[in-house]
């Protein structure tokens, strides 16, 4: 309030500053803040509760408040712990996960949930760390594993036959 502080009278000290005991006070709700615990943000002072409900990250997924750490997922933010794999609730926080319908799945549970799999070793193709795969008509394969069915070259950037549901390289196929 700009007024004296006459000793004698109860007075508040914080950072070197003294206060009426009235004026020190939550910029929120105006309550007196004494000696309850408080968060100052720039040059104003909050109670906890003012403080959480004007500033404070509310995880997407519990609404609770969050203290510490945490992680952003769609520009949301979230728990560490709130943080799981939509399949087996599995925490992702530090994992690698995709993203499927707006929603997070560990590479397991994507692999096999929706993952395409690969026509010759039947493995899940994930394209994770940007790995390369080979699609013709229906069927996809893992780059390494796009090789003739007779001769066992790789046809990775090659021109390549059909028969049935095998692909063979030029040689094998016109023979």
């Amino acid at each position: 309030c700009s007024l004296w502080v006459f000793a004698g009278s109860r007075k508040m000290e914080f950072k070197g500053s003294s206060w009426h005991e009235s004026c020190f006070v939550c910029q929120y709700c105006r309550q007196p803040l004494g000696t309850k615990p408080l968060i100052t943000k720039g040059n104003e002072n909050y109670c906890v509760p003012c403080f959480e409900k004007q500033f404070a990250h509310h995880c997407y997924s519990c609404k609770k408040v969050i203290t510490s750490g945490g992680v952003t997922y769609h520009d949301q933010p979230w728990h560490k712990e709130c943080f799981v794999c939509a399949g087996c609730k599995t925490q992702l926080s530090g994992q690698r996960f995709i993203s499927k319908d707006e929603y997070p799945y560990c590479v397991d549970c994507f692999s096999k949930l929706y993952a395409k799999k690969c026509a010759a070793c039947r493995k899940p193709i994930t394209a994770l760390g940007g790995a390369k795969f080979i699609s013709f008509e229906e069927r996809q394969w893992h780059g390494e594993c796009f090789n003739c069915a007779k001769c066992s070259v790789s046809l990775v950037g090659q021109g390549f036959l059909t028969w049935q549901d095998d692909v063979l390289c030029h040689e094998c196929g016109s023979a």
